[in-house]
């Protein structure tokens, strides 16, 4: 019999002699392949392929054979490729035909030893055959050069190596399991093939390592050996964990054993929780191992799961997150097999709702990462039909919860979960409150009906809870799916038309549902519609404020979520839709895609009279700020093509009252968009001219007057060739038209201004000389005020004129004023527009003389030209030219106010009206809207003209300053904006002045301070001056838009340069410090504008920046202040040691206990990031800065007691020394005194000193300080002085000197009592 073959450690281990097992097989002569040729090599390959396909298949026990294979192995790499196939070839194929010999094992004759012997050749010949085609597989495997040719082959091995497990190898072996030695040699080099990422791409050479695994740990119950290695893999290679799962779920389907699975998650729920802490990566792998088995055995994982629940109690959120899933699957599809008894279907009943309450109490966990898959998971489910309608509104509430989740990545989850459970939601199509209310009263009484028993405020409190899902069990003796066929009926029924009101159904009109039971379930199941269409309502204002989000996932998801509701109906979604309007101006490119491609999908309809109609009604209903965003949005689309010439000409129908049943204010709103298509397409309006004019000033005016001023908005936006057409064919008629509707009463005054603005722009858009037309209306205005005497208004200034009447009308005044203020600003626009058009002409002509000039280079003349162009650029002339244009156009701006003479300046005249009648206080304060206009006049014109703007500035801040209406300040407040851009050399002085607006107590005025201020800062039209602090008050505004709008404005601050907001950190500290501020406040203020600042640099210098104003501060407040700041800071390595290395600059404030907590939470936030051997340091210095603290601590107790002891020393020699005194003078006056009274009086002023002494010891030294401020009137006093003055010195030395020197002064006052005593 040979000797036996027992696997080696290694393969080179086969060579060394084991000379005390002399039945055991190895190598005695190995052949070194390096020293032979190639062709003594294949020699050598042919002859151990002949043996071994000549020779029995036991013939490779023989020792010749044995040694030759093993140098051929051994070898493996440097043979030739067809050398490694026939060697390959000749070794497999010898297994394979061995594997059905071991089954003729048992059909042997009865002959004892000779069966052993074969039993014994076979097992030999196995486990030498099995070790060298592994071998084989590993050389491959090194020899990354030769691994695509290698393939096939190992694939080949690898099952043959999968179906020798799979034989009775019990016959080999004598027992269910095989030898140890070799189930550890397979299972070893089977789960290092596992950590090959590239062996594992090969599929065949994948499933045969599975059945390895498989077999191995499950049929022969290689178990603990093989759960270790699978959690070493797991833990290591996040590659291997989909194909573990796959051996796994292998072993359990082919075996019908799971105990490979069960060993593995209870080894993964025994595991110490603080492991996968430090793990993140092993955390991860085992996560998804853990997933993708509850995705493959859900039922198996669902027994188990008690192991894996306390796992949510640890740290590791990676963990959490798996478990969440691993929960959703199992929910998802551990529960759906029906079948069983009532007992089996009861339990798993309870372990489904345990699961789910799991799942809703983890939407509150402390890791944003397990929130948001959470809700995820509950996506998940609601797609999947998974959540049953009496759990479908808490899923829903605690979605909509999380809308306000301080994460962005909660936010948007919560926000996909609602567009989920409104897309798959049970209730049907629309979900009305008022539909649900309609129906659900109706099914009501008609349940009353049913019951009569039942009160009608009990019939809800009774109903079963509704389930739609068969498995639940939650509504007994009720077949479900008829529940739900009636329901659909229903919901069906009572929803109407998008477009139509809800009419309540009738009690004739109500679908039969059946029996009681079946209604009371519809009654349910329509009261959680209607609980779910509130709850969804409910959520509309904090959409709202999502879309105003800094991250643009949250308005993206916020915008899906909008349409959604709209397409469901959801009250409150059509007006939360416009207000995405604004955000098209949005710098973000996905949120501009995000706002037009929703747009594009509500409003833009394939029929185009619904969406003209879509967007007219969206015109009409708009604010002033959503008709800037919808007319940008509209010349997009326009440009793109989206708006068809089909729903332009809809448009005009709509405005021309062709369409049956159109309002006046329809007729508006389409001809408003139509103006908005003219911005991308100018020639839409040139053919309706004539329409535009009839009815935009025709009688449809009066019945709404807003559709002149709509009017007046299309002349202005026609084209050019549109203008021309129109002064050619109408110019008389349109601009009486105009004339009338600015000097005429014939709008309401509301509109009147509005309309008046639009005409006097479009007057100055198509007139050819618009100044002469305008010199009358201002004569016109002028005359019908001061011509009318019938007024309410009398002047009280004397210096008027006799000319003009004493008294005029409010309304005529104010209008007068608007018309000609506002015909000097269109003045100064025109003259600027001249200027423009000039410069453009003069540029083309020089354009065209180049271009002349490079056609004709070979003409003498030309060539004499250009050598003058050149003579005059160099003299200046063209300089001149330019010059000469810009003192002109200074000239024309100048004399709109204030140039030329009194007698022909016409606006000139009114504007010093206006500006004395703005200074008449008396009267102003009498008549606000008077007020409010010529306020309004006033500050045009000092926009128009340097020198009257100067000469009125004074009154301008008066009036902002006092002013009792808040129109009228929030007016001059945006007006003073407009000053500083025009004129900033005039308003630098006026700085100061300017921020005190935002110190109004009006909310309104406040809000346009901010606006303006943040205009031109940001635009670095004004200088950040010393009065910030101003701005960074409001970010803790009462109102919160104007808190939103600090924030904004900081945060856009942040983003200039390099970050001006740390340069004025340290001056808005100072300042704020100072201020009535609550400490809350402060530190919200303080907290925001650091966590702008993001750069380490800028922090580290911030650290040495706070720490030194430690040394310049003695007030306890503002060291808790200062403080407060540091702890704020994202302190880095360098940070830290700074603020190490200035400890001395703060040592004093540290005895202060609110000081030393931010300092405390410093050096905590400290040691989460140090490395060790800056957290030792830190470690030290947290020692160092408690031992001073607690220094400090006894220094104030000992240095209290001792002032406490010098007032006590300092009030009795005070008592002793007027005593003496009091002793003194007794006897110098007893000659001369006879009277009783003088002892009297000196003993009642010892009662007196008795009594003082005998009080409270606080309020000694308040006492004697009067005592020490008479010490120059009574210089011989000095007993009464001295304890005094050194009581002073004890003061003093409480916040300098030590204990010691404390100490020596104290017996400085016994040493000066003793001396004055003698």
């Amino acid at each position: 019999m040979a000797p036996l073959f027992i696997f080696p450690r290694h393969l080179q281990d086969l060579e060394q002699d084991h000379e005390e097992e002399h039945n055991r097989l190895y190598i005695h002569n190995p052949l070194d392949l390096s020293s032979l040729r190639p062709s003594q090599i294949e020699e050598l390959v042919k002859g151990v392929s002949f043996d071994l396909s000549d020779k029995e298949l036991f013939c490779v026990e023989e020792q010749d054979v044995f040694d030759r294979v093993y140098s051929l192995i051994k070898g493996y790499t440097i043979l030739s490729r067809t050398c490694k196939l026939n060697l390959v070839e000749s070794l497999r194929s010898n297994l394979a035909v061995l594997l059905p010999n071991v089954d003729s094992l048992s059909r042997v004759s009865n002959d004892e030893i000779p069966v052993l012997d074969r039993v014994a050749s076979h097992r030999n010949a196995f486990k030498i055959y099995t070790f060298f085609l592994i071998h084989i597989v590993l050389a491959e495997e090194s020899n990354t050069s030769s691994n695509n040719g290698s393939k096939p082959q190992r694939a080949r091995i690898l099952n043959l190596i999968a179906n020798s497990l799979e034989i009775n190898l019990e016959l080999l072996f004598g027992s269910s399991d095989p030898d140890e030695s070799y189930l550890s040699f397979i299972t070893k080099n089977a789960f290092s093939m596992f950590e090959n990422a590239t062996l594992l791409k090969d599929a065949d050479a994948k499933d045969a390592l599975c059945r390895i695994i498989g077999a191995c740990s499950t049929k022969y119950h290689y178990m603990a050996q093989s759960c270790a290695s699978i959690m070493h893999l797991i833990h290591k290679y996040d590659f291997v964990v989909t194909h573990i799962a796959d051996a796994v779920v292998g072993a359990q389907k082919k075996y019908a054993d799971a105990s490979l699975a069960t060993s593995l998650i209870r080894d993964i729920g025994r595991a110490n929780p603080k492991d996968y802490v430090k793990d993140t990566v092993g955390a991860e792998n085992v996560g998804r191992f853990l997933v993708e088995l509850a995705d493959r055995l859900p039922k198996l994982i669902s027994t188990n799961i008690g192991i894996l629940v306390p796992h949510f109690g640890g740290e590791s959120y990676k963990i959490r997150n798996a478990l969440v899933g691993v929960l959703g699957k199992l929910i998802a599809k551990a529960f759906k097999d029906a079948d069983g008894e009532a007992s089996s279907k009861s339990i798993r009943l309870r372990t489904k709702q345990a699961m789910l309450e799991i799942l809703l109490e983890r939407c509150r966990d402390v890791s944003a990462y397990t929130r948001s898959r959470v809700l995820q998971v509950w996506a998940e489910l609601c797609e999947e039909h998974s959540i049953s309608i009496g759990l479908w509104n808490e899923v829903a509430e605690v979605a909509a919860g999380r809308l306000e989740d301080k994460s962005a990545m909660v936010r948007k989850s919560a926000l996909n979960l609602l567009i989920m459970m409104l897309q798959h939601n049970p209730f049907g199509p629309q979900l009305r409150i008022v539909s649900f209310e309609a129906t659900l009263d109706q099914y009501k009484k008609k349940l009353k009906e049913l019951d009569p028993a039942v009160p009608s405020e009990a019939v809800t409190d009774d109903l079963p809870p509704v389930d739609n899902f068969n498995d639940n069990g939650e509504v007994d003796n009720l077949n479900s799916e008829t529940v739900a066929k009636e329901q659909t009926d229903s919901i069906t029924d009572t929803c109407m038309s998008q477009t139509e009101d809800v009419i309540p159904l009738q009690n004739n009109n109500l679908p039969d549902v059946g029996n009681l039971e079946q209604t009371r379930a519809l009654v349910a199941s329509l009261e959680a519609g209607l609980r779910f269409s509130k709850c969804i309502e409910a959520t509309m204002p904090t959409l709202v404020q999502l879309m105003a989000s800094s991250s643009a996932t949250d308005v993206e998801n916020t915008i899906l979520l909008l349409m959604r509701c709209k397409q469901f109906q959801i009250d409150g979604s059509e007006e939360c839709l416009r207000k995405m309007l604004p955000l098209v101006f949005s710098q973000d490119k996905s949120i501009y895609e995000a706002v037009e491609n929703a747009f594009h999908t509500i409003y833009i309809r394939k029929n185009p009279v619904e969406t003209a109609k879509n967007l007219l009604s969206l015109a009409t209903d708009s604010n002033i700020g959503d008709i800037a965003s919808l007319e940008f949005i509209v010349s997009a689309l326009v440009s793109k093509g989206d708006i068809s010439s089909s729903t332009i000409s809809a448009l005009w129908d709509f405005f021309c009252f062709n369409v049956g049943g159109t309002t006046a204010e329809q007729s508006r709103g389409a001809l408003s968009v139509l103006c908005m298509v003219a911005k991308s397409s100018a020639d839409v309006l040139g053919s309706h001219l004539q329409d535009i004019i009839d009815i935009g000033f025709g009688r449809w005016a009066k019945v709404d007057p807003l559709l002149a001023r709509t009017a007046c908005l299309a002349i202005q936006r026609l084209s050019e060739d549109d203008k021309k057409k129109l002064l050619a064919n109408s110019s008389i008629r349109i601009f009486g038209i105009l004339q009338s509707l600015i000097t005429g009463f014939g709008l309401p005054g509301n509109i009147w201004y509005t309309a008046t603005d639009k005409a006097i722009v479009a007057i100055y858009a198509i007139h050819p000389t618009p100044e002469t037309i305008a010199a009358d209306m201002i004569k016109k205005s002028v005359s019908s005020v001061f011509n009318d005497g019938s007024g309410d208004v009398q002047s009280d200034n004397d210096a008027s004129s006799s000319s003009i009447p004493a008294t005029v009308e409010v309304a005529k005044l104010s209008r007068c004023l608007f018309v000609i203020s506002h015909i000097a600003m269109n003045q100064l626009v025109y003259i600027e527009s001249c200027g423009r058009k000039i410069q453009k002409q003069k540029l083309a002509k020089e354009k065209k003389e180049i271009q002349n000039q490079s056609i004709d280079s070979n003409d003498t003349a030309s060539i004499g030209t250009t050598k003058d162009n050149d003579i005059n650029a160099e003299l200046g002339f063209a300089a001149s030219e330019d010059a000469a244009l810009d003192a002109l156009f200074e000239k024309a701006e100048k004399e709109i106010v204030s140039g030329g003479s009194n007698d022909k300046n016409l606006i000139g005249i009114c504007a010093t009206f206006v500006s004395k009648l703005c200074r008449n206080f008396k009267l102003m304060q009498k008549y606000p809207d008077l007020q409010a206009s010529a306020m309004l006049a006033l500050c045009r014109f000092m926009i128009i003209d340097a020198d009257f703007c100067n000469a009125n500035l004074q009154l301008l801040f008066t009036v902002v300053d006092s002013a009792h209406s808040e129109i009228v300040r929030s007016n001059c407040t945006i007006a003073l904006g407009d000053l500083a851009v025009r004129f900033p050399n005039l308003l630098e002085p006026w700085t100061e002045n300017m921020y005190a607006r935002l110190k109004d107590p009006c909310a309104s005025v406040r809000k346009d301070a901010v606006l303006v201020l943040s205009h031109l800062i940001l635009n670095d039209m004004m200088k950040v001056k010393g009065y910030i602090n101003e701005m960074a008050m409001r970010l803790e505004d009462e109102d919160e838009r104007i808190s939103n709008l600090a924030k904004l404005f900081f945060l856009e601050l942040s983003k200039k340069g390099n970050n001006p907001v740390y340069n004025l950190l340290p001056d808005i500290l100072s300042k704020l410090s100072k201020q009535n501020l609550s400490k809350d406040s402060f530190c919200n203020i303080m907290q925001f504008l650091i966590a702008s600042i993001k750069k380490d640099r800028q922090m580290e210098a911030l650290v040495e920046k706070l720490c030194n104003r430690f040394s310049g501060v003695t007030d306890v407040r503002q060291w808790e202040y200062i403080a407060y700041c540091l702890s704020q800071l994202s302190f880095t390595e360098k940070g830290m040691k700074k603020l190490i290395d200035l400890f001395k600059t703060y040592e004093h404030v540290l005895s202060e206990d609110s000081v030393m907590d931010h300092f405390r939470n410093i050096l905590n936030k400290g040691k989460k990031f140090a490395k060790l051997e800056l957290k030792s340091w830190i470690e030290e210095f947290e020692d160092k800065l408690n031992k001073f603290h607690v220094e400090k601590k006894e220094q104030e107790v000992t240095t209290r007691n001792a002032q406490i002891h010098q007032q006590k020393l300092g009030s009795s020699e005070g008592f002793t020394v007027a005593t003496n005194s009091e002793d003194r003078r007794e006897s110098n006056t007893a000659s001369e005194e006879t009277d009783g009274e003088v002892v009297d009086a000196c003993t009642e002023e010892t009662t007196i000193s008795l009594n003082d002494e005998s009080k409270s010891k606080v309020h000694v030294s308040e006492e004697r300080s009067g005592v020490t401020s008479e010490k120059d009137a009574n210089p011989g006093d000095t007993e009464v002085e001295s304890p005094l003055v050194n009581t002073r010195g004890v003061r003093r030395s409480r916040a300098k000197k030590s204990n010691m020197k404390d100490r020596k002064d104290l017996s400085v006052p016994q040493q000066r009592t003793l001396r004055s005593r003698r």
